[in-house]
């Protein structure tokens, strides 16, 4: 029996998150750059979202570069900013052709100007599109994000368009960047990291949490399967019973 086959499609996460690591890890084992693993990792992209695709996943979003991730060698930095113009322009056609929209989060007016440029560009050309919501996490920073929100509830009350006694936990998440989207069922971690590193705590309050000790640029659509498959064997009880949700 193969993965697909081990699948219940009638109770699929609707959104899954993942934090890509490994990709330095995956090319110093093989004596390269780092950069050369960023590259790699692309492969691993767009065959997981042609796996999600093929499921029936409508969203999934990937913690593409973090506010922290500034603070590494700035050779690095700029080569993992040159391969992001690269890669969006050259997965256009692809998003196209397989009816992906592109998102992206985070503080995105940090970004490098052509990189933003690009980014603005396929997030407009394919906003059409009704397939899986592909989401970049770039330049981001979930505490950030949190704070941003806090802000933007604080000035509407001080406007006058929002009562402090309104505010709830629907309100604060339609000031996310995520609130137009449902919260991630499952976050997936590669390369054997035990962390959430920052990214999406909120939404990920009631996540089933999948890590796996495969390297990034090695991860395919078979380990997605995997990871789902796994999703679909635990009892999700959001602070019930047993007796109560079964």
């Amino acid at each position: 029996m193969d993965y697909l086959d081990q699948i219940d499609l009638s109770r699929l996460p609707q959104h899954v998150a993942i934090i890509m690591d490994g990709n330095g890890r995956w090319a110093k084992g093989k004596g390269k750059l780092r950069i050369f693993g960023h590259h790699n990792g692309v492969t691993s992209v767009r065959d997981v979202v042609e796996g999600a695709d093929k499921l029936g996943i409508k969203y999934v979003t990937l913690y593409t570069f973090s506010s922290e991730n500034w603070n590494r060698p700035k050779l690095e930095v700029m080569a993992i900013m040159e391969l992001m113009v690269t890669t969006i322009h050259k997965e256009v056609p692809g998003f196209m052709k397989n009816n992906i929209r592109l998102n992206a989060i985070g503080d995105l007016d940090t970004l490098p100007e052509k990189c933003l440029r690009e980014l603005n560009n396929a997030i407009e050309t394919t906003a059409g599109n009704t397939g899986v919501v592909l989401t970049l996490a770039l330049s981001y920073s979930s505490r950030r994000e949190i704070v941003r929100a806090a802000k933007n509830i604080a000035v509407k009350v001080k406007n006058g368009e929002l009562n402090a006694e309104d505010i709830n936990e629907e309100v604060f998440e339609q000031n996310l960047f995520t609130g137009d989207m449902p919260n991630p069922e499952l976050l997936i971690r590669t390369s054997g990291e035990y962390r959430i590193s920052n990214y999406l705590l909120w939404q990920i309050a009631y996540a089933e949490l999948y890590f796996t000790t495969k390297l990034w640029p090695d991860f395919r659509k078979e380990d997605l399967y995997e990871a789902v498959i796994d999703f679909q064997k635990r009892e999700r009880r959001f602070g019930l019973t047993s007796e109560q949700v079964n």
